[in-house]
This record gives C-alpha cells, sequence and structure tokens, in this order.
C-alpha cells in the first residue's frame, strides 16, 4: 500500500515528506539534499513547493574585461593591492568554476560567455587566452571609433572607455540574449555555486511573484549604511533582500533588456551622478535583490561603501582562484 500511495503521489504532482527518517520518498532523496528540479518546482523546508512558471534554458554571461586600469576613477588601492591584471584572471577563474558547476548539475541549461575585452596589453591578453583556451568562451574587443559619434565627449579616456565597453555589452546582450543575461565586471571573484544559486532562485522568486527580476550577486556594504526600508525573499538557498540600486554588475532577463532599453543606452551617453541613475530608475517600477549573505565578492578598496561584503573569507576566496 505504502509503494502504491508514493506512486499516487508522484503522479498527481505531490510530495511526501517522511520527517520520522528525514527523506523524501517520491523524491528519493533524503531532506537534506537539494529537492528543487530546476524547470519544474522549487522546494524549500518548511515552505512546500513552488512550481516553475519563469523557466531559465539559457544564459548569455557577459564579461566586461580591462586588465590595465586600477580602481576606475578613483586613486585608491585593491584590497590586496595586486596590478588589475591578478583580479581579471582570478574572477574569470572564478567564473569558469562556477560555470561548471552549473552546468554538471543543470546540463540542459545552455551556458554561453562573452568577454569584452579593452584594450589590454598583449602579454596580459595572452595570459587571458590561456586561462580560457578550453572553455566555450568569446572574446569581443572594444573598438573605440564606433562609440564616438554616440558617447558625449568626456574627461578621460578612461572614463569614455569604461562607458563603450558598458554599451557594447548591452548591445551584445540584446543581439544574442536569449532567457537570461548576465553583466558582469572583472573585479568580481564569485563562490562555485553562484550561478547554480542565481538561477535556482531567479525562476523560485519570479516564478513565486508572477513577473521577471533583476538580481545582484554581490551582499554591497551600502546597503547596511542607512535605515532603507527591504522585503526579504526566500530562493534556492539562502535570503534575497530588495535593494533600490546597484553596480554595473547584475543578471536580468531578455525581456526586461529590451523593455527598458532606452534606460540601460542613456546609462552609457553620459557620465551620470550616480553613475548608474538610469539603472537605478527601472527599480523604481522592477523587483531588483540580492542575497544574504554573498554569492560574489567585489573586490574594491577596503573602505569602499560598494566594495567588500560582509562575512566572506577574503583571503581564501583569493586564494582559491589564483
Amino acid at each position: 500500500m505504502k509503494k502504491i500511495f508514493i506512486k499516487l503521489a508522484r503522479l498527481l504532482g505531490y510530495e511526501i515528506i517522511d520527517q520520522n527518517n528525514f527523506i523524501s520518498p517520491t523524491l528519493n532523496k533524503e531532506l537534506n539534499d537539494d529537492l528543487s528540479i530546476i524547470n519544474e518546482k522549487s522546494i524549500v523546508l518548511p515552505l512546500g513547493d513552488v512550481n516553475i512558471t519563469k523557466k531559465v534554458n539559457s544564459l548569455l554571461i557577459i564579461l566586461r574585461m580591462n586588465t590595465e586600469v586600477e580602481i576606475w576613477d578613483q586613486n585608491k588601492k585593491r584590497l590586496f593591492e595586486q596590478p588589475k591584471i591578478e583580479y581579471s584572471i582570478r574572477s574569470i577563474n572564478s567564473l569558469i568554476k562556477s560555470i561548471k558547476f552549473c552546468h554538471d548539475k543543470y546540463p540542459l541549461i545552455k551556458i554561453k560567455t562573452v568577454i569584452i575585452e579593452d584594450h589590454s596589453k598583449k602579454e596580459n591578453l595572452d595570459k587571458i587566452k590561456k586561462l580560457i583556451q578550453h572553455q566555450n568562451i568569446e572574446i569581443i574587443s572594444l573598438n573605440h571609433e564606433k562609440y564616438k559619434p554616440l558617447i558625449k565627449e568626456q574627461k578621460s579616456l578612461e572614463t569614455f572607455s569604461n562607458l563603450a565597453s558598458l554599451l557594447l555589452s548591452f548591445e551584445v546582450g540584446k543581439n544574442q540574449g536569449d532567457d537570461l543575461i548576465f553583466f558582469v565586471e572583472d573585479d568580481y571573484i564569485h563562490f562555485e555555486t553562484m550561478l547554480d544559486e542565481m538561477i535556482a532562485s531567479y525562476e523560485r522568486i519570479a516564478s513565486q511573484i508572477k513577473k521577471d527580476v533583476i538580481m545582484c550577486p554581490s551582499d554591497y556594504p551600502y546597503l547596511y549604511m542607512n535605515n532603507e526600508k527591504t522585503n526579504i525573499l526566500i530562493g534556492s538557498k539562502r535570503h534575497w533582500r530588495t535593494i533600490k540600486k546597484s553596480l554595473c554588475t547584475f543578471m536580468t532577463s531578455k525581456n526586461l533588456l529590451n523593455k527598458y532599453w532606452d534606460n540601460f543606452y542613456k546609462t552609457c551617453i553620459d557620465r551620470h551622478d550616480p553613475f548608474e541613475k538610469y539603472i537605478n530608475e527601472i527599480y523604481e517600477n522592477e523587483i531588483c535583490i540580492s542575497p544574504i549573505k554573498s554569492l560574489s565578492l567585489h573586490l574594491a578598496n577596503i573602505n569602499s561603501s560598494y566594495g567588500l561584503a560582509p562575512f566572506i573569507d577574503y583571503k581564501k576566496i583569493w586564494e582559491d582562484n589564483e
């Protein structure tokens, strides 16, 4: 009778929890295991399941890389005070690890990666090419001349270059993206589970609230420096909080990129204050969330309010991605 009941529950789409033996007979898993099924249902104890309506079939990762500029628009040193190429290498290495972890777990989700390369020295570019030689990663070189008629004259070449690379990344996302697009900069080091948790949490949260969301992978210190109200949501393996501003590393849907294309475009044609002014305007109508605790570490100066996420072993994640 027990076996018949389990089979019937499976056919009806229900899951059985055996709290005495700490297993789910319908899933053939222990309750400590990941009980969710990507593109079908998200299960978090003791909250039950969420049927997935916002399914993810593909992810386009667009990484902006500049191996020469230490910290744009600042005269400060990053944590560990290494040459910028060291941050780029560790960032890409951590991203490769996260892609592999995600692909091994969700082999049916197509993941493509593009690097927007901004005039690196040959020796630095050679190091990057060696690092990615066996990966499905394409490098696109930034053409400054293409964007000179579009971007207003800036005080420095570094600022112009930053705006141009950002515009190119948005254009690549608009032209090549499908379901989700992850815009990321090369001074973030990611935990191995980062992509897995972002995709699974996106499916759960977007399906639950019935709309696309924007996700940041980092838990920035500025989020705790005022009395800003926030809502807490449950993702696949951690809490997420709603936020009203972000930097330029975030994951969004192709639908939202198209819907707010004017905001993304206007971000790139001039240096605004704050830089992300028009991106932050999107959050007046759409939901943006960041994880608690962080899935990525922004390696800025140790005193930057937009930098190091709290409660992270900074030295370990740095050394693990050498």
